[in-house]
């Protein structure tokens, strides 16, 4: 039997090997589930960068000329991300995040959260702290699954801050994965880990809803830990989740212990996020393939869509909660494998609602899910697949939003039509735009619209869907946020590595995107059910003395180095804030901050830095423009490092942590 987890993985990026360990299985050391012949966005870029530069008369497009491997495209919700104003005190006066006046953070590799001069920074909540009433203080070395269920997550990612009255607020959070070689003194691999350390993982996965508050009349914001605490809820790899939408209750979904199709335990690998307006989250589930092994054959009838999904199509080991749970064991519960992929929604504001799993919004690597309302008042959802060479996808509702109406509200996600984005590079005749695209249906609730494929099938095979569908391959889009001042879409794509030494020519010398990029895109009519849109580059990452680099036409020898864009996030000025995973330049991660239109479009800034071995996630501004939160995400996960030799000691001195952290102006 193989393992999907190797011990000594190859590195790749920045990444440290033990990174693309825990979190992806090491999806990079596997060939590209995608092999269609799908266009590639990289293409798409140059064609449409040289048409610009024709138009322009040999400028405009040719900074941009050596790219290769590109790929991209990004939304965000109403009211996404708020926290409350405390009240009588009214606006910010002047002192919000959202000026970017501040003096920018220098690349460094300090085990610390650095932040601006004249700024604060604090710990939120981190791994382990007590969360439910009666849960017992941490303690690392003597975990416990029972215990670990009522403290805070692992490997904290998307945030949402959510209001409450007065000087409180709900912070939500995702537990992407758990980094064991962390966690535990005496550990050695997931074959030979105990089933008390598995089942202590499995606890440490999901989500958590926390009550936090402000400290007194500052940007700082901490952990209630006494009184009521009426919302805390921790949401875990064994919680029971009902299915929703058409392919609920198919035979795809079907398993021993759930006939009905309707009722699946836990989410896990959440990885981004978002709010909808009716006031609730989602989630993202993500690198899913890693945490199935299987101890037998697989029936071929499951063979192509586990293969295009990374998933076991052979004996192995995998994370091994298959010896826990014979659930994830693909050779005797095949189907188990289709009942994770999707959108979690989740009720911060009823703890004692069943959290959901939406299968019309497709079923794939999600980063995570940004709502917004179009003007006949449907509800969008944008979401990227991240993985190389995948796709960007959205879904449009089939009813009208109403405001107040909860309950109704609550159902607009289980009917509508799911698109797929097909990109091109005939860009508008004033070269303004570098193409544009068309959103190709896949299915409706009701209807399939790829040939030889049930609404069903679509919706639990969207890859292979909307691989006949001849969607635009991307480089891992992530992120897809909606900048609430102009409407506009902004896609991050990290990067991709694949682009081999035989595709370089003198207008790609490099042979891979290794530091990514941010695509706009404006949908026809500024309306989010538009069926069509145009797009261009704002972001080109990289070292600015490097001819490759582009930051939307601004000064280069001004802007802050930044490489691998992930998470994204507006403030109120409509201001784009980049969280970066995986740095290639050097530098610890960080999150990064730039005006998107206006004479400093593209002068990106760096805000902080997080600690040793750390990516920076979750980046949520408050609705006052006053404080910072990000999740700072696998702090010491460097390769060597184990409890006893740790690389990181934030954010306590000892073991680190997963935290969430805030900044604001001192």
């Amino acid at each position: 039997m193989r393992r999907l987890l190797p011990l000594l993985p190859t590195r790749h990026g920045s990444r440290s090997r033990m990174t693309c360990l825990y979190r992806c299985a090491n999806q990079c050391d596997h060939p590209v589930p995608n092999q269609t012949s799908n266009p590639y966005f990289g293409d798409i870029v140059r064609s449409a960068l040289s048409r610009r530069a024709l138009l322009k008369g040999g400028t405009g497009g040719a900074i941009a000329l050596g790219l290769s491997g590109l790929s991209g495209t990004a939304m965000a919700a109403p009211g996404h991300g708020e926290t409350p104003h405390h009240e009588g005190r009214g606006p910010h006066q002047g002192r919000g995040v959202d000026r970017l006046d501040w003096t920018p953070v220098a690349p460094n590799t300090e085990d610390a959260v650095v932040v601006p001069d004249g700024f604060e920074q604090a710990i939120v909540v981190s791994w382990g702290d007590p969360v439910l009433p009666g849960a017992p203080e941490f303690d690392f070395d003597h975990q416990t699954a029972e215990a670990q269920e009522q403290q805070y997550g692992y490997n904290c990612d998307f945030l949402a801050i959510l209001p409450l009255k007065g000087d409180r607020a709900l912070l939500v959070s995702n537990h992407e994965y758990c980094s064991e070689q962390l966690m535990f003194r005496d550990w050695v691999d997931h074959e030979s880990a105990t089933e008390e350390q598995l089942r202590v993982s499995m606890a440490a996965h999901g989500l958590s809803v926390v009550e936090i508050e402000r400290v007194g009349r500052s940007g700082q914001w901490r952990l209630v830990r006494k009184g009521r605490r009426t919302y805390n809820r921790r949401i875990t790899a064994t919680t029971p989740f009902e299915v929703r939408g058409p392919a609920a209750g198919s035979e795809l979904l079907r398993t021993e212990a759930d006939p009905e199709g309707r009722t699946v335990l836990g989410t896990f690998n959440n990885c981004a996020g978002g709010t909808t307006p009716w006031g609730t989250t989602l989630h993202g589930e993500e690198n899913i393939h890693g945490y199935f092994g299987a101890s037998g054959p697989i029936d071929e009838a499951h063979l192509e869509s586990f293969a295009r999904y990374g998933l076991p199509t052979e004996p192995a080991v995998g994370r091994n909660w298959m010896k826990v749970d014979e659930r994830f064991d693909l050779s005797k519960h095949p189907n188990e494998a289709y009942r994770h992929g999707w959108i979690v929604e989740l009720d911060p504001y009823d703890p004692n609602s069943r959290p959901r799993k939406h299968t019309m919004l497709g079923r794939f690597k999600h980063e995570g899910a940004t709502t917004r309302i179009t003007s006949d008042r449907r509800i969008v959802v944008y979401m990227g697949d991240d993985e190389r060479f995948e796709y960007i996808y959205k879904f449009v509702s089939r009813d009208r939003y109403r405001p107040g109406d909860r309950k109704r509200n609550s159902d607009l996600l289980d009917h509508g039509t799911l698109y797929v984005a097909r990109f091109t590079g005939d860009g508008s005749n004033d070269g303004e735009y570098d193409g544009t695209g068309e959103w190709i249906p896949l299915t409706s609730d009701k209807e399939s619209y790829v040939e030889g494929m049930s609404v069903a099938e679509v919706l639990v095979h969207t890859r292979l869907a909307a691989d006949k569908a001849g969607a635009t391959k991307m480089d891992r889009p992530e992120d897809v946020e909606v900048n609430p001042k102009t409407g506009k879409v902004y896609a991050s794509c990290t990067n991709n590595s694949e682009r081999t030494e035989d595709q370089v020519d003198e207008a790609n010398p490099r042979p891979s995107n290794r530091h990514g990029h941010v695509v706009e895109l404006e949908e026809d009519g500024n309306d989010g059910a538009a069926t069509s849109f145009r797009w261009r580059l704002l972001l080109v990452c990289g070292d600015p003395e490097d001819p490759e680099t582009y930051f939307g036409g601004f000064d280069k020898s001004k802007v802050s180095p930044i490489s691998c864009p992930d998470n994204i996030a507006f403030d109120g000025s409509g201001n784009l804030w980049l969280a970066t995973d995986g740095n290639a330049l050097g530098s610890n991660d960080g999150l990064f901050a730039l005006p998107v239109s206006g004479p400093e479009r593209g002068y990106v800034k760096q805000f902080l830095t997080v600690p040793i071995g750390a990516e920076t996630c979750g980046p949520v501004i408050s609705s006052d423009q006053r404080t910072v939160f990000v999740a700072v995400q696998h702090p010491g996960e460097v390769d060597g490092a184990s409890p006893d030799d740790p690389a990181s000691v934030w954010p306590f001195g000892d073991q680190p942590r997963p935290s969430v952290a805030c900044a604001w102006r001192a």
